[in-house]
């Protein structure tokens, strides 16, 4: 749609998942107290109907205790839910793996509801009863499972599956050639989402942003944010007569302000320096550095490639 090819197998996913929750069921058969029989119930996606076909028509599966019981489950439906519906702008961002600077974006999903069926026939009725007890103490009326929908961005989502009813049919009126089947029969109703295409962007490296609080025409108020790369160094590494921003103004060691111990760095008196100010490295660095300050080199270009950290400086422009 729109021109857009995209394929996140999201609906195979939900089937394997519904199934692998009845994949492993077992049931015992005893006689007294000595257990004689163990078997697994096989599951397999299908109708039920052509599941009682298969009894009925072919002659090999009359052997005994290999054909029942088993398990069948099919979609019979999907509903779109209004209620779990998010924003239309609502996005997901995640990282690229590999270092091109960029990013993959999805919007929100649109939430379904999958109605499952699911299908217990056995030739006894115990059978059933085994079998559906292993079931019902997980459903409270829900189940919650954790689907891994999208590759590209390692998305991982809970899905809630509701038992909505159970019921059971005995189609024992045939004739005695006929097989009895006693038909358990559950319906579920998965709250599922379906994903639309990935986007890769350009990831956002550095803001530029003027703010004014107040409309003209008082246009000289108003404060200036800039967000520029920042990779911290320690002052002693620093290389003499370039531009540097204050990063860190130090500790206090010895009860002595950071600002006296700039001053004394820079060779300076009266002079207050406070966090992004820019300042130029002295001829000996290491010498009289105020201790654990840090400092940031003032690029002379920024380019969306670059990799810093962000720093923030907001100035206010008449300087109040």
């Amino acid at each position: 749609m729109y021109g857009t090819h995209f394929y996140n197998e999201s609906t195979r996913r939900y089937v394997a998942v519904f199934g692998t929750m009845f994949n492993n069921l077992q049931i015992e058969r005893k006689s007294g107290s000595t257990s004689v029989q163990k078997m697994k119930v096989p599951i397999n996606y299908a109708p039920m109907q052509k599941i009682l076909a298969r009894l009925e028509q072919d002659p090999n599966l009359d052997a005994p205790a290999i054909t029942l019981p088993r398990m069948s489950f099919e979609i019979t439906g999907m509903n779109y839910s209004s209620e779990r519906k998010l924003t239309s702008m609502t996005t997901q961002v995640k990282g690229s793996p590999t270092s091109d600077g960029r990013v993959s974006t999805m919007f929100a999903p649109a939430p379904y509801d999958i109605e499952f069926q699911l299908n217990i026939m056995t030739k006894y009725n115990e059978d059933g009863m085994k079998i559906l007890e292993q079931i019902l103490p997980y459903f409270k009326p829900d189940c919650t499972v954790s689907v891994k929908m999208i590759d590209e961005l390692n998305t991982y989502v809970d899905i809630p599956v509701v038992l909505t009813g159970v019921s059971q049919e005995d189609t024992y009126e045939a004739d005695f050639q006929t097989r009895r089947a006693l038909i358990w029969t559950l319906n579920f109703t998965m709250k599922a989402f379906f994903f639309g295409p990935t986007s890769p962007k350009k990831q956002i490296k550095f803001v530029d942003v003027d703010l004014y609080p107040d409309l003209p025409p008082t246009t000289s108020s108003g404060e200036q944010l800039d967000v520029t790369p920042s990779v911290p160094q320690a002052l002693s590494g620093l290389t003499p007569s370039t531009s540097y921003r204050i990063y860190d103004l130090g500790d206090t060691t010895g009860g002595i302000t950071p600002v006296t111990r700039w001053n004394t760095y820079l060779s300076t008196s009266g002079q207050t320096y406070k966090v992004g100010d820019i300042f130029t490295a002295p001829a000996s660095p290491a010498t009289n550095a105020p201790a654990g300050a840090t400092a940031t080199p003032v690029p002379a270009n920024i380019n969306e490639n670059d990799s810093w950290q962000a720093m923030t400086i907001i100035t206010d422009i008449e300087n109040t």
